[in-house]
């Protein structure tokens, strides 16, 4: 981009990324809905810009107590995944997760991560080794299994793998608990208790929208987000799995989201989150696991500095 300016191109960059605004803009123009509210210079603080983004002050650090752990409730030992042709995807990955604790995998995309998380909760098949969740096998299950024992889901690209884009918020909220109480009555669908809990979920995860009947590809990414959160989290949770869960959205959001993490965390129950932002690993995390060609390098506190996280994820490991 530097080079494209220097030769006389010139550049509309548009992105929710602050620090790469600051980077490399020379004039910053903000729009929140639909509309210009604000102009900025590369100078302005990432907290001036969060605020005119989203309308209001903005807590860009996450505020979390220490965790009060418990129990190790979720174990992976020696999981191994294998591709159609006999590569393999996962190599001898084996890791736990206490009760109230937070575990962050890091690394570059594409180093296992996605196929971590798929086999975890049954949409993978070709393995090896065990997965447990308070001393259940999950391992040879499927992922209606998995999900009904407590497993909260949020996929990586909740275009292709959270919503279905023609249905309404409501549907959505109830995607994968259409056949069971509240929302399955003597003759169907409830349609009375979907539309109490639809209405209580957009309230209690500020889902901005015209409707519980609106469609839900019509809303913005970061409120596509919260509906798949809002469904995840309405669980009688054991684990929670989230997968890029700020991919896409806005600092607001983001703000919201790792709330909400936090919060479950807080209740005791045992978090994984994947992300590939290391700002994100790092404000979440009680230890972080960096992933390396398909194996867990090594498992570091959560203060480990960004350098020696940077090593990891390229695979050297001090």
């Amino acid at each position: 981009m530097r080079q494209l300016k220097e030769s006389g191109t010139s550049i509309v960059f548009i992105t929710h990324k602050l620090n790469e605004v600051k980077a490399v803009a020379d004039a910053i123009t903000v729009i929140r809905l639909g509309k210009v509210v604000g102009s900025a210079e590369p100078t302005a603080s990432t907290e001036e810009l969060a605020s005119l983004m989203v309308g209001r002050d903005v807590e860009l650090t996450v505020q979390k107590n220490p965790p009060r752990l418990g129990d190790e409730e979720f174990v992976v030992q020696d999981l191994t995944l294998f591709a159609a042709n006999g590569t393999r995807l996962l190599n001898d990955v084996s890791f736990s997760i206490r009760a109230g604790e937070v575990l962050c995998v890091a690394g570059v995309q594409g180093n296992g991560q996605t196929e971590l998380a798929e086999a975890i909760v049954g949409l993978q098949h070709k393995l090896s080794g065990s997965v447990q969740l308070n001393g259940t096998e999950l391992v040879g299950r499927s992922a209606r299994h998995v999900l009904d024992a407590g497993v909260g889901f949020v996929p990586e690209d909740r275009k292709v793998e959270g919503l279905v884009a023609e249905f309404t918020v409501s549907e959505n909220l109830m995607l994968d608990r259409s056949g069971k109480g509240p929302f399955a009555g003597p003759w169907g669908i409830d349609f009375a208790a979907l539309d109490e809990f639809s209405r209580r979920m957009i309230a209690e995860f500020d889902i901005r929208t015209r409707s519980p009947q609106s469609p839900v590809g019509r809303l913005s990414g970061g409120n596509q987000q919260k509906v798949v959160l809002a469904r995840e989290l309405a669980r009688d949770l054991k684990l929670l799995v989230a997968s890029q869960p700020t991919r896409g959205v806005d600092v607001g959001s983001i703000e919201f989201i790792h709330e909400r993490i936090i919060a479950v965390r807080d209740s005791g129950v045992p978090v994984l989150i994947i992300s590939t932002e290391l700002d994100e690993v790092s404000a979440l995390a009680d230890r972080i696991a960096v992933m390396y060609h398909g194996a867990i390098i090594d498992i570091v506190p959560a203060d480990t500095p960004r350098e020696k996280l940077g090593l990891l994820m390229a695979g050297v490991k001090s």
